[in-house]
């Protein structure tokens, strides 16, 4: 049994804003690149065989310390890429609010069905994450032990989907995934299962830090 474990990027410069960043390519904050530090302190003991990761910029820089620490290239994997959220990318829930109040009102009471304008199809999204997770866990065989450095919003549908659980409800069963928190599944031929979910893994000033094994 393969296990996989997810990580969200580090934080953004757009972190504080809480602003939509999908396929824009934002660098991570003197923050965020603290924590990718952190992540691969904690990485370096936690039996890791290989290292995987988004294209986008911010999550490539989030593995980048890994990189170094298991002394492994990670594998970039375009299926890996957060959701476009179109006409939403870099706004914030007040400003869409604003400029598209009826569709923005309909992605908030359902955001896989009614998904932001000229945004990418979440269930298209899930499709493209699913193959790229079945590829990895054919990849490394069982009983391996792999990282992921990845996205909010894919996380989060994906883990609805593998669990059954209708990605319609990720915003509301899912409601938070900290930057750099870890999130483990167990995939064989047969069935998934989720081992633990947004679990922290750094400290910053003063924060008590874990990353399960």
């Amino acid at each position: 049994m393969s296990r996989i474990v997810l990580v969200r990027h580090g934080e953004t410069v757009w972190h504080a804003e809480n602003r939509y960043a999908g396929s824009s390519d934002i660098a991570l904050s003197h923050r965020g690149r603290r924590q990718a530090q952190a992540l691969a302190r904690r990485a370096a003991n936690a039996g890791l065989e290989r290292l995987y990761v988004s294209p986008l910029g911010r999550a490539r820089e989030t593995a980048r310390p890994v990189e170094t620490v298991l002394g492994m290239e990670a594998t970039v994997d375009a299926r890996l890429r957060e959701l476009d959220f179109g006409d939403g990318e870099g706004l914030t829930s007040r400003e869409m609010s604003e400029r598209f109040p009826s569709q923005y009102a309909a992605f908030r009471k359902d955001p896989v069905k009614h998904f932001l304008p000229g945004g990418e199809d979440p269930v298209a999204a899930i499709a493209r994450g699913r193959a790229a997770l079945a590829d990895i866990a054919w990849q490394v065989g069982s009983q391996a032990r792999v990282l992921l450095v990845g996205h909010n919003t894919l996380i989060r549908l994906l883990l609805c989907d593998l669990l059954g659980i209708s990605p319609s409800r990720y915003r509301d069963v899912f409601p938070e995934l900290g930057n750099v928190s870890t999130s483990e599944i167990a995939v064989s031929e047969r069935s998934v299962a989720l081992l633990h979910f947004n679990a922290p893994i750094l400290a910053v000033e003063g924060e008590t830090v874990s990353l399960k094994n």
